[in-house]
Formats: structure tokens, C-alpha cells, sequence
């Protein structure tokens, strides 16, 4: 049997209602050099018989069976399977527009210094009664290049999981996805960055990305908004203590309850405050835990501080870096969003 191309591993479990859906745009793919690894998370529904039938008509489609364990289990061994040079990941609820795997192969052909490649990406859900989501899958749209990428990992992750592929050098250097009380996704792409590897993405939309009431990342804590801050602050930690030429001292853009308490994990890791800033004249000239609150005017010049921007409201992060790029500022050099 000969070795493929790419490797696409799709981890399922209980995906009956969703899983032809997602084959059937793999196998409309303009490239046909690649295989389809899926892993049968222990589950309980149609979603063997489904998987073995696809098994039958087509060749390229693997079945791997483990004890239900969970995501993490199961994209694991999906990747011990695969043997393609490319390794793409794939949810079992989402679709592969047919240019994919040839427009990210080629980038990555094109490009031996980039180690994981995205795309752009199509919402699949209702951008009314999910407009959260919407809005996050539209910024992670605007985030490009390895730049980009680098100095926005943590706002959120800004290269959404099912969309990636990656040479499989990466997973022997670097590693697969870790359990823990943080989002495992997340968790890999900070590590890799940490660890050097060079993201960009296509300029295409290649993937519909659909945000159905089950998908985990709604429905595990392990997702939910503490334990993204929890894994960022610790990468993020890391990351001042090599970038900060001021370290461990920074400055905070915020001061509202919510930056506080996320912002406050930082000082697990030995940070500290100089000051909170606002534009709100009601929280400006407090002093919250021996830390004023100053407005955000008298923010010190450029190279004398780093800022970080704690705000996650709409709008406020882009407001942020508008006020302080117009002070000198520059991004990556003298302050990051965090929010």
C-alpha cells in the first residue's frame, strides 16, 4: 500500500447524524492523494456501521476503534495512525470545501519554513442566536500571517483546530495534544509557537466550520472561558519574561472586575502591576489592591512601559491599539491584546 500524501484524522464519537456529511466533502476533494484516518471514539450510536460502509466503498478511508476516551484520546491515535508527510485535522460535524487539502499541501510545499497551516474559514451556524461565535470565527478570519498570528495568540486561538495541517516533524518535536483542565487545541498551538513552529494560513476559505448546541467546546469545562485564561497566562508568562524589556513589571489596560480576575493571574507567576488604566471617570484614581487606577491619557511614553490590553468587550481591543499606536507604540514591541 502506498504512502499518502496527507493524512486527514477525524476523531468520532456518537457522530451518526454528521459524519457522511463531513466524508462526503473529503472525498469531493480536487486531491485525491490522501487518506482519511477515523477514530471511533467507543461509540454507541450509527457511527461504526456508517464508517464501515464508507470503509468499503472507498480504500482511502481507515477505521481506527479504541475504548471511548474522549477527543484527546481520540486525536491521538489518529495521529499515531496516520502516515501521510501532511497531517490535516478534521471534526466529524464540519465540511472540507474540495480545494483544501491541494491549497494547503501547496502552501506547505511552497513554504518549508512554515510547520502548520489554516485557512480561512465559512461559519456554519446562525450568526443571530450565535453572534459570539460568529464574531470570533470573523476575527480569526482577519489573522493571516505568522506575524499576525504570533502577536494575537492570546486574544483566543486564532487558528481554529479542524482547519490545520501540519508537517508530522512537528508532533515528533514538538508533541500531541495533552489532557488537562485546559482546551487541548489551544494548548498544542501555544506550545508550538513557544517552541518556534512558523503558522501562517491560505488566504481561502477551505473549511465550513458548524457550531451545533453539542460541540464540546460549548459543553465541556474544559473550554469554557476560565481554563482559556488559565493555560494563555501561563504561555503568556513565559512569553514576557523573554519579550518584556521590563519584565516582570507591566502595565494594565483595564480595570473593570473581569480584567482584574484575569489579569490577577499573572501575578501567580510573579508579575507586576505599575498601574490599572480607564477612560471611565468613575474607576480613574482608585487604588484597587495597591494599584491606582490612571487614565488612559497619562499612559507613560513609548519604551518606557509594556502594556498589556485586558478588554474583551466588542470593539475595545481594536480601540486600544488605535489610542496606543497613535502614543508610539508599537504592537509586539511595547504592548499585545490579551482579551
Amino acid at each position: 500500500m502506498s504512502i499518502p500524501a496527507i493524512s486527514v484524522t477525524m476523531p468520532c464519537y456518537n457522530c451518526g447524524e454528521t459524519v457522511s456529511t463531513a466524508l462526503e466533502s473529503l472525498l469531493r476533494q480536487t486531491m485525491t492523494d490522501f487518506e482519511v484516518v477515523t477514530v471511533d471514539d467507543g461509540s454507541t450510536d450509527s457511527t461504526a456501521g456508517i464508517l464501515a460502509d464508507y470503509a468499503r466503498r472507498d480504500s482511502r478511508i481507515r477505521i481506527v476503534t479504541i475504548p471511548h476516551g474522549g477527543v484527546i484520546a481520540a486525536a491521538n491515535a489518529g495521529i499515531e495512525a496516520a502516515r501521510g508527510r501532511y497531517i490535516a485535522r478534521m471534526d466529524a460535524d464540519d465540511e472540507s470545501l474540495p480545494d483544501r487539502l491541494a491549497a494547503q499541501s501547496r502552501f506547505l510545499d511552497a513554504n518549508p519554513d512554515v510547520g502548520l497551516v489554516g485557512c480561512r474559514i465559512q461559519f456554519g451556524g446562525c450568526r443571530e442566536t450565535c453572534a459570539g461565535y460568529a464574531h470570533y470565527v470573523d476575527w480569526t478570519n482577519t489573522v493571516l500571517s505568522h506575524d499576525a498570528i504570533s502577536v494575537h495568540r492570546f486574544v483566543e486561538f486564532p487558528v481554529p483546530n479542524p482547519s490545520i495541517m501540519y508537517r508530522r516533524e512537528c508532533i515528533a518535536r514538538h508533541g500531541m495534544y495533552r489532557e488537562g483542565d485546559f482546551p487541548e487545541d489551544y494548548e498544542l498551538f501555544l506550545r508550538w509557537l513557544e517552541a518556534g513552529v512558523r503558522m501562517a494560513k491560505v488566504d481561502a476559505e477551505l473549511l465550513v466550520w458548524n457550531d451545533p448546541p453539542t460541540r464540546l467546546s460549548r459543553t465541556h469545562p474544559r473550554y469554557d472561558v476560565d481554563a482559556f485564561y488559565r493555560i494563555k497566562t501561563t504561555y503568556l508568562a513565559r512569553w514576557l519574561a523573554r519579550n518584556n524589556p521590563l519584565h516582570p513589571v507591566v502595565h494594565i489596560l483595564g480595570s473593570g472586575r473581569v480584567t482584574r480576575k484575569r489579569a490577577d493571574l499573572l501575578l501567580n507567576h510573579g508579575m507586576e502591576f505599575a498601574a490599572y488604566y480607564d477612560i471611565d471617570p468613575r474607576k480613574i484614581g482608585h487604588v484597587v489592591n495597591g494599584v491606582p487606577v490612571i487614565d488612559r491619557h497619562d499612559v507613560p511614553e513609548a519604551g518606557t512601559a509594556f502594556c498589556l490590553s485586558y478588554v474583551g468587550s466588542r470593539g475595545a481591543r481594536e480601540d486600544i491599539a488605535d489610542f496606543l499606536q497613535g502614543r508610539g507604540y508599537v504592537l509586539g514591541r511595547d504592548f499585545i491584546p490579551v482579551a
